[in-house]
């Protein structure tokens, strides 16, 4: 009884959501955001990579601050992170394969590079890279230093596989079978649970990232042209609708089981 209400405490004293199908819905949601939200201030304003992805900087800077700062969890205020985490990364990932010239397979492994480092300092510093109790601000600042890099990481591995032969439909589909394989594993192997819930964390985002060029990228390209703008205006309101009006609360993520 007594450890019961001990992990009933852990878990209402988290700062992140319980995952469930709701949350999957969202974070499918916050990538594609990311992606055409990303691609409509550097491309459709014309501001460029670089100064897109400071602007998306500070967004990030404002609300993990914010989020570390929060003695519980907030549902607006974790989304509203996970969104700053899916622009900066799409303007980051473009910026390197792009503007600095290190094309879409040097990006993605100096990006995976990056995310194992991230991990193993983690690991060294607390022992774990588990995720299923998130209430130290320690452990919250590694959680999302490693979200940052795996989204950044999945934009650039999204747009490689797109532009290697499959389209953006194609990835799509290439990605959504992975992470229902991810699935199959999480329900019916003994395959660590911190490592299925990285691997789905990462590849929602190339996920989102195919599904968003698919809106909107030209129809000689393989997409369907739709604007940038009004496609993130849209799934902005998919997600608030969602935020409001589905049931989302504090919980354990995945442990190592």
């Amino acid at each position: 009884m007594a450890m019961g209400a001990m992990i009933r405490s852990d878990a209402a004293a988290s700062k992140v959501p319980e995952i469930t199908l709701v949350f999957w819905v969202i974070k499918i949601a916050a990538t594609t955001l990311g992606e055409t939200g990303g691609d409509a201030v550097s491309m459709t304003l014309n501001l460029g990579y670089a100064i897109s992805s400071g602007i998306f900087l500070a967004f990030f800077i404002a609300a993990v601050t914010g989020q570390l700062a929060a003695r519980k969890f907030y549902r607006a205020l974790y989304w509203a992170t996970i969104v700053a985490t899916t622009t900066l990364g799409t303007t980051m990932a473009d910026f390197a394969d792009r503007s600095l010239g290190i094309g879409y397979p040097g990006g993605s492994l100096i990006l995976f590079a990056l995310l194992m480092l991230v991990l193993g300092i983690w690991r060294l510093a607390v022992g774990t890279v588990a995720v299923n109790n998130i209430t130290s601000r320690k452990v919250e600042a590694f959680y999302w230093a490693a979200i940052l890099f795996g989204n950044t990481l999945g934009t650039a591995l999204g747009d490689w596989l797109a532009d290697s032969g499959p389209g953006y439909e194609g990835g799509a589909l290439v990605f959504a079978a992975l992470l229902l394989a991810l699935a199959a594993a999480y329900f019916f192997t003994a395959i660590s649970h911190t490592l299925l819930f990285w691997a789905a964390f990462i590849l929602t985002r190339p996920l989102g990232a195919t599904l968003g060029d698919l809106l909107t990228k030209p129809v000689a390209n393989g997409g369907l042209n739709l604007s940038r703008i009004e496609s993130s205006l849209t799934i902005a309101v998919f997600i608030v609708g969602c935020i409001m009006v589905l049931p989302q609360r504090a919980g354990r993520h995945p442990g190592g089981a």
